[in-house]
């Protein structure tokens, strides 16, 4: 855990990381179908993420050490 959050601190200082940002996805156009999708570190989400214990610990964390929710959320689940 402590390398994943290294390495998106150096990531995040050398600029080479993902330019995080939220987006909503509509399919058709339809907004009744809007998903909440967002990349980090070139990992996409979208919709809610199911995490295991290891990786909800992970999060807590890493918000704990000033990361957003949403991000620390995919990062986790993608490198925890």
């Amino acid at each position: 855990m402590k390398r994943v959050m290294t390495g998106a601190l150096i990531v995040g200082v050398l600029g080479i990381g993902g330019v995080g940002g939220a987006t909503a996805a509509w399919s058709s156009g339809d907004q009744t179908s809007r998903q909440d999708c967002r990349t980090y570190s070139s990992v996409g989400q979208c919709g809610e993420p199911r995490l295991d214990e290891k990786q909800r610990a992970c999060v807590t964390s890493a918000v704990q050490q000033g990361m957003t929710e949403r991000r620390a959320e995919v990062e986790c689940r993608a490198f925890g």
